[in-house]
């Protein structure tokens, strides 16, 4: 897969960057404690898949000092590039495509990419190939089904529209092959991966500014492909920018499901 070819939301667009900040916003705290839970520490190998901006890389480089070594990967590295310096490498990767880049780590990450590979099944067999005996995985991704609404409390005609929209997301993201109950099925995949001890939480935000911050770019950053696919049109889309920009929507992202085991 190339950064154009089946992903709709490219890395190399203006939004994306913003899409990242707000990630890393609502995300980052949970993602860091479910780390720091599994041992992270100095000395330790890492591969962080997909990794996409840099906040998780950095907080891994931090952990793992001048002994240890973060390989960061993604199918476009434009935006991890600036942290790639000892001990971050950073690697043109397609994780559902390519061979692992590299063997024998104690740790492997990936936070809301594998719902998006066409292949999730090899790349999680990737992950779990590359970790070494007793090496911890930690995946994180998305579960849109689950809680489909960006309004959860529709109340009027604003909210509406916002889930509407978020509707006609979902859509094009399905269109274009991303399993939207994925975050769900996480630890029974973890099981039937072989790993031990395999547990799993969920994170949904909800009325946070990054929330809102997330949102706008995202549509920003697919608004030619709703209007093309007749799912809304520019004056919906200018409307609900605007609303979002009001801050009086109670906005939610999907859950995030967090799932973790341990290599026998």
């Amino acid at each position: 897969m190339t950064p154009s070819d089946g992903y709709l939301l490219d890395n190399r667009q203006d939004e994306a960057g913003q899409r990242f900040d707000a990630f890393a916003t609502l995300f980052d705290p949970t993602t860091f404690r479910h780390l720091e839970a599994l041992g992270i520490g100095p000395g330790l190998r890492c591969w962080e898949v997909g990794a996409g901006g840099t906040s998780v890389v950095s907080w891994l480089a931090g952990k793992v000092g001048p002994t240890g070594t973060v390989v960061a990967t993604d199918i476009d590295i434009s935006r991890v590039a600036p942290a790639a310096r000892p001990p971050v490498e950073a690697r043109v990767h397609d994780v559902g495509a390519e061979e692992p880049p590299g063997e024998g780590f104690d740790l492997v990450h990936a936070r809301l990419v594998l719902v998006h590979v066409p292949d999730r099944e090899r790349a999680l067999r990737s992950m779990v190939h590359a970790l070494r005996p007793g090496g911890r995985l930690l995946v994180e991704d998305a579960d849109p089904a689950l809680q489909p609404l960006l309004c959860p409390d529709e109340h009027g005609p604003d909210q509406q529209l916002a889930n509407r929209l978020r509707h006609g997301f979902r859509k094009l993201l399905a269109d274009r092959g991303a399993d939207l109950s994925y975050g769900r099925k996480l630890p029974r995949l973890l099981r039937e991966a072989g790993l031990r001890d395999v547990r799993a939480e969920a994170c949904f935000p909800v009325t946070s500014p990054a929330c809102s911050t997330l949102e706008s770019a995202t549509v920003r950053q697919i608004r030619e492909q709703l209007v093309h696919a007749g799912l809304a049109t520019d004056e919906d889309i200018d409307r609900h920018l605007s609303n979002v920009a009001s801050g009086s929507m109670d906005l939610a992202t999907a859950p995030m499901i967090s799932a973790w085991g341990r290599k026998a």
